[in-house]
């Protein structure tokens, strides 16, 4: 196993994943050879190993029929650093989503962009053609460090926003695997055109350092032929500003200015990840510590005694036990801080003082600093799609075809466009609003600081539906808060469709994590600043019991909140037990003064029924339809990601109200 010259780790069985991964040649096999098979897939190994390259494989299970070949297709992940995207780079990704996706792109929550929908043939047109137009999916998946986020605003008049965005490309450079493997499978060994790396990096790449790097090893000289135990997120950013969820990051660089704007050096924070699995209590979300601090000229020696540091003693014996998170925990954090000394050469620095952090998206019209402006534009769970009336694929396509302007691709799944002149942003604007595309201020805030993970049909982790009737769940939840007399209030909401927290729910102030099909596990009290993690307040609650469940949590938040608190602030200051009586005794004086009607709609033979409570108490009201009315229920409820109930609800109310106003 993996050694470093300060000390040797336990010895221990490896698990699979580690395997393969030293088998694989330094990521080539069994991609190279599977790649020119005439399948519709990859087996388990091939698979595995194409995740470093920034692919998964999925099957589409909506198109599932049994006994038939799984509906098999690809998602490809470009790695964008800060979000910066050119504009070459982003219309290639619309041509190719087009002529071999599902005609959609989707901004990550790591701000890169994701194709679904390619099938294995296409694989080689599409990575190539994304590397030849200035991109790179190599190190967006895997067992290495992932893409790194930094804040997107473009402010050139506010160093400190340079220098994260810049330290976030050169430290991305740092820990990109070397391997010789992606350019010989996707370019035919033909070396891609990129940016000069800083020869800065360059230098510390190969600096060994009490360990840090294999000498002997020329392809991987940080990571070695077994890479990391499990994938390792970065971010950099600036003091105050949180847009990038930093204590969700397993390594998190904070810029220090002195009051000339100049850079001094970074505090460092570690041992954030929010990945968990379902009834396995040793698996859990962990907010990051504060570590030290470190000048800029060491800056990438310390970044790498980190990485040094979660390779060797990491646990490659259990994925689910592999983050960094886990090491920390466990260890402890002077440990790790001591460990992370011994790989760097000298004691580390006392972590400096930092303001508050706040949460910012950076949408709408804003001033650049040089004359120039950005606007961010809201990204619905971060699908960029052609739908109806909504345009915003066409939009996107049509200014940075006509403008040649660059695009930033944001945390919250949001898009900026920047470097535009003030002469053109009335031309900018007209296609956005020709387009359908809503101004920031016309957003329902419970959109604008939701969001949700892909989840089904085509995450192959997905328990439940997550973007598909996210919109839908926001919608109830508004009629809600309406409905107890909190309409003009708004809270941070995120859902996943399995505990992995693509999403990151755990820092939401109301969180939904999938837990069986149509049931979530629910999470309440983070903060809208996300800086503290929620808690679960409830295991398993039905689609359809959300309205029940959350009506007497916001009455208590109506009731007793503080002037000005969140409703995320609240739930911690009260705490999950206060909360919990408080539902318990709402719900009994209700029972004794309310009837609850329940609709439930089933087909005429009686298969497949669901029920969806529409008012309050213990009387069941079931209609029965015809087959045929059923089936296009289904279907219909399917399309709009919503359940069949909601929509049979909807459409007799609907029918209802036009009787009364015909009568």
């Amino acid at each position: 196993m993996i050694t470093s010259s300060t000390s040797t780790p336990v010895a221990r069985k490896p698990s699979k994943s580690e395997g393969l991964k030293e088998r694989s040649n330094y990521l080539r096999e069994p991609v190279a050879t599977e790649l020119l098979q005439e399948t519709t897939h990859f087996t388990e190994e091939g698979l595995q190993i194409l995740k470093f390259h920034g692919s998964y494989q999925q099957d589409n299970r909506d198109n599932r029929v049994k006994g038939q070949e799984k509906d098999y297709q690809f998602m490809l992940r470009t790695r964008n650093p800060g979000g910066f995207t050119p504009p070459q780079l982003y219309l290639a990704l619309d041509k190719l989503s087009e002529e071999y996706g599902n005609h959609t792109l989707r901004v990550t929550t790591r701000q890169g962009f994701q194709l679904h929908g390619v099938l294995k043939k296409n694989l080689k047109a599409v990575f190539s053609s994304i590397i030849k137009n200035m991109g790179s999916t190599l190190g967006a998946c895997g067992d290495l460090n992932r893409n790194i986020m930094a804040p997107p605003a473009p402010y050139k008049n506010r160093p400190e926003y340079q220098y994260a965005l810049q330290y976030a490309n050169n430290v991305a450079d740092l820990l990109t695997p070397q391997t010789g493997a992606y350019y010989e499978i996707w370019l035919d060994g033909e070396k891609a055109i990129s940016a000069e790396e800083d020869p800065a990096v360059k230098a510390a790449r190969q600096k060994n350092g009490n360990g840090t790097i294999f000498s002997d090893d020329k392809e991987e000289p940080i990571y070695g032929s077994h890479y990391m135990p499990r994938k390792f997120k970065c971010s950099v950013t600036v003091p105050g500003d949180n847009s990038v969820d930093l204590y969700s990051q397993d390594l998190s660089l904070v810029v220090i200015t002195n009051e000339a704007g100049e850079l001094q050096g970074f505090d460092v924070f570690a041992g954030g990840g929010l990945g968990r699995t379902h009834n396995k209590e040793e698996t859990f979300a962990r907010v990051a510590d504060e570590i030290c601090y470190v000048a800029k000229d060491d800056v990438y020696d310390l970044v790498k005694a980190i990485v040094a540091t979660q390779r060797d003693y990491g646990d490659r014996t259990d994925r689910r036990h592999a983050r960094l998170k886990y090491l920390i925990n466990d260890k402890g954090v002077q440990w790790f801080r001591e460990k992370v000394a011994e790989y760097f050469g000298k004691p580390l620095e006392a972590f400096k003082p930092l303001p508050e952090w706040k949460y910012f998206d950076f949408l709408g019209w804003q001033e650049q600093g040089d004359g120039k402006l950005f606007v961010g534009i809201s990204v619905d769970n971060g699908r960029i799609k052609d739908e109806g009336s909504f345009q915003l694929k066409t939009a996107l396509r049509e200014i940075v075809q006509k403008y040649n302007l660059p695009i930033l691709a944001t945390p919250h799944q949001n898009v900026l466009i920047y470097d535009i002149s003030p002469d053109i942003k009335q031309e900018i604007q007209g296609i956005l609003d020709r387009c359908g595309i809503q101004r920031e201020t016309a957003i329902d805030p419970l959109v604008r600081y939701g969001m949700a993970c892909p989840a089904m049909p085509t995450c192959g982790l997905a328990i439940t539906e997550s973007e598909r009737v996210m919109p839908s769940i926001l919608e109830r939840i508004r009629a809600l808060l309406t409905k107890v007399g909190l309409q003009d209030e708004h809270l941070v909401v995120r859902m996943t469709g399995c505990p992995n927290g693509c999403a990151r729910p755990y820092m939401a102030e109301l969180g939904f994590v999938g837990s069986s099909p149509e049931s979530y596990q629910i999470w309440l009290g983070g903060s809208p600043e996300q800086t503290r993690l929620a808690k679960p307040i409830e295991e398993k609650l039905h689609v359809n019991d959300f309205e029940a469940f959350l009506e007497p949590i916001f009455v208590y938040f109506k009731q007793k909140r503080q002037l000005s608190e969140s409703f995320g602030n609240f739930c911690d200051r009260v705490g999950l037990e206060s909360i919990r009586q408080f539902v318990t005794n709402y719900q009994s004086a209700d029972s004794m003064t309310t009837e609850i009607n329940e609709l439930e709609v089933t087909s005429s033979n009686g298969e497949e029924n669901e029920t969806a409570t529409a008012g309050g108490g213990k009387v069941r009201r079931r209609i029965s339809v015809r087959d045929e009315i059923y089936n296009e229920l289904k279907e219909e409820a399917a399309r709009q990601g919503k359940p069949i109930t909601q929509l049979a609800t909807e459409a007799i109310s609907t029918y209802l109200k036009k009787i009364k106003e015909e009568a």
